[in-house]
């Protein structure tokens, strides 16, 4: 499991992001902040793995956070992912010098902010696998830096589907290991069988997922979907 540190001084907002990230495969909630104070004594008591970070906060910003971090000498720095209102491009560009792996501008949905945490999921396990092996190459590099980058959905999609459902679907897909079906896409990402299966129809005329028919010994040939790379 990934351990989360959330951090927004709005506690409505920061019970919203904890539930979003609570609902992601592979992450835990283990904490909440709402002060540069508090997030620097719950890094250094609960080990987060990651920060989702504010960056306008009571007494001090988000940045100060990252840099304090970053010289600190003792233990292991989280990764941060930046939520926030500010959308400063000399805010974007210090998070990123600092060492931020992304950068997501409130408001957002449930689906805007599972495409940032499965990618890092994603990421962190080709990490893993590629630390078991003493060198690596080109095309494992580029894997990683493909990971760390959120695939591209259609920002507006169809009438009737929703941006958020149809990334949040994407990503299941994105991160599973084998072709799934619509019923146990439905359950990875908690909406209804039927919705599974019409938002995956869309991704599948969109060129973004391929449809695969698996036979049995008897009955209908069963629908599985496979992400297109």
């Amino acid at each position: 499991m990934i351990r989360i540190l959330v951090v927004d001084d709005d506690f409505r907002v920061n019970d919203i992001h904890c539930d979003y990230a609570s609902r992601v495969g592979g992450f835990e909630v283990v904490g909440r902040a709402a002060t540069v104070a508090e997030t620097l004594d719950a890094v250094r008591t609960l080990h987060p793995d990651l920060l989702l970070l504010d960056v306008f906060l009571p007494d001090g910003s988000g940045l100060e956070v990252l840099r304090q971090l970053s010289g600190d000498e003792g233990g292991s720095r989280p990764d941060a992912i930046m939520i926030t209102a500010d959308r400063d491009i000399t805010s974007v560009r210090t998070a990123m010098k600092l060492g931020a792996v992304g950068y997501l501008v409130k408001p957002f949905g449930a689906g805007d902010l599972a495409e940032r945490l499965t990618a890092h999921r994603e990421l962190q396990h080709r990490v893993d696998a590629l630390g078991l092996v003493p060198r690596t190459d080109q095309a494992d590099v580029d894997a990683l830096f493909s990971a760390a980058r959120p695939p591209a959905v259609p920002r507006i999609p169809a009438k009737g589907h929703s941006a958020p459902t149809l990334a949040l679907l994407h990503q299941v897909l994105r991160t599973a290991q084998d072709a799934l079906s619509a019923a146990k896409a439905a359950e990875l990402t908690g909406v209804s069988r039927a919705t599974a299966q019409r938002y995956l129809s869309y991704l599948v005329r969109e060129g973004m997922v391929r449809l695969e028919l698996r036979y049995g010994t008897t009955g209908r040939p069963e629908h599985r979907y496979r992400i297109v790379h």
